[in-house]
């Protein structure tokens, strides 16, 4: 659709995303057919404006609507749904999914071009939910970082390898997501000696741990219930705990 693209930024996105059209055969000089922005979120509007009028305009942010895109009026949005390295290249891009937003049939054409251009499986996104999909987005891959950095403190303070954790990671992936451990099989009493233990070695981490264990107990109920348990709650699961609480405490 595009013989030219010009690629602003050159960051983790941006250096990907270049190599890329380069291997498709996709040239990168003047004048373009599609002028795409690669560059930090706050600074769209601004590179955006300094874009003269005519080729086609888009950006590859998660959450940035596609009014920071004025003027132009040919314009579409392409978010990578991955996370980057400049450590590797164009191939982080394959078989990763792409948010595409468009206010146009031919801009969604021009979208969905881009993203199978570059290696990626396209969807749909409307304009106005991107800031709850790119939430999504976030907590599947920055706050794993986050959750991960917090198990390696546990692990550090009592004496295990954090390298071990990785593979626990993964297979949970490739399991489907499927839930195991104690708050599944209703075991409260390890949940306990895990709140006490964190207390003892990490307080700061406490309210954190319980915030996932409320969460992990709500996923239970909503699971068992669909099941067909229709007697067990979220409410219920946290009152086990509760009462193990106390009889711990007492």
């Amino acid at each position: 659709m595009f013989e030219s693209v010009r690629v602003i930024g050159s960051g983790r996105v941006g250096s990907a995303v270049s190599a890329r059209l380069s291997e498709r055969g996709v040239a990168a000089g003047e004048p373009a057919g599609l002028v795409l922005l690669c560059v930090p979120d706050q600074a769209i509007a601004e590179v955006a404006a300094e874009v003269e009028p005519g080729p086609w305009v888009a950006h590859v942010s998660g959450a940035t609507p596609l009014a920071a895109l004025e003027p132009h009026r040919r314009r579409f949005g392409v978010h990578p749904l991955q996370t980057f390295t400049r450590a590797r290249g164009p191939e982080q891009l394959d078989g990763a999914w792409a948010a595409v937003t468009s206010e146009s049939e031919e801009a969604r054409r021009a979208g969905f071009w881009l993203a199978e251009t570059l290696g990626l499986r396209p969807f749909e996104l409307a304009d106005e939910v991107r800031p709850l999909y790119h939430a999504g987005a976030a907590i599947a891959s920055n706050y794993l970082v986050t959750l991960h950095q917090v198990a390696a403190e546990l692990f550090r303070a009592a004496g295990a390898p954090s390298e071990a954790l990785v593979p626990l990671m993964r297979r949970t992936i490739d399991n489907g997501f499927e839930l195991t451990g104690p708050i599944e099989r209703g075991d409260w009493s390890t949940v306990e000696a895990h709140r006490q233990a964190i207390r003892a070695a990490r307080p700061e981490l406490e309210p954190l741990y319980d915030m996932l264990a409320r969460a992990t107990a709500q996923l239970r109920a909503h699971v068992e219930g669909e099941g067909g348990n229709r007697e067990v709650s979220p409410e219920g699961l946290l009152a086990r705990r509760g009462d193990h609480s106390e009889a711990t405490a007492r």
